[in-house]
């Protein structure tokens, strides 16, 4: 009789959690809608429509949000267009949902350095060649040559003042 509540409350929690692990999809079951949105997206890309890309990507993102190839192809948009911090936030996203995506790393490695992080760069390349020690990947060379040349430079430009004529 006294232990009769504590076993109903195990057994409620059993039940909950096995209901619930029941009703999740295997990682590898990407919606088919998603997928085909990401691949509006890689061909709005190839194709320099950066808008579309960018609304296919986030389409593919809403109906599926473990789509790593929808950060991903985010966070390339975000680089083309010189957003280094919001590419790294994307390609961040898609390293949740697997560490250990060689891809992203490198991306987001390039995008670190783009912005100046070539110690943080540096961290994602000890990752890489970590995961790439028993297999060539080419993203370690990659990343390599990235954190070789160096953050671009940036240099400031001084516009002349412009006259004003007064009518």
């Amino acid at each position: 009789m006294r232990y009769l509540p504590v076993a109903a409350a195990a057994a409620m929690t059993l039940l909950t959690v096995s209901t619930a692990v029941q009703g999740q999809h295997p990682d590898s079951a990407i919606d088919a809608r998603s997928s085909a949105w990401v691949a509006k997206g890689k061909a709005a890309q190839a194709a320099g429509n950066l808008d579309g890309a960018s609304d296919a990507f986030e389409s593919a993102l809403a109906l599926d949000p473990r789509n790593r190839e929808g950060f991903i192809g985010l966070g390339e948009i975000a680089r083309v267009r010189d957003l280094p911090g919001k590419a790294i936030r994307y390609y961040r996203e898609a390293l949740e949902l697997q560490p250990d995506d060689v891809a992203a790393l490198k991306e987001q490695g390039e995008a670190l350095v783009q912005q100046g992080a070539v110690d943080r760069a540096k961290v994602n390349l000890t990752k890489l060649r970590a995961i790439c020690s028993k297999k060539a990947c080419p993203e370690v060379a990659q990343l390599t040559a990235a954190i070789a040349k160096g953050p671009p430079v940036v240099t400031a430009s001084v516009k002349p003042p412009v006259s004003e004529t007064k009518n």
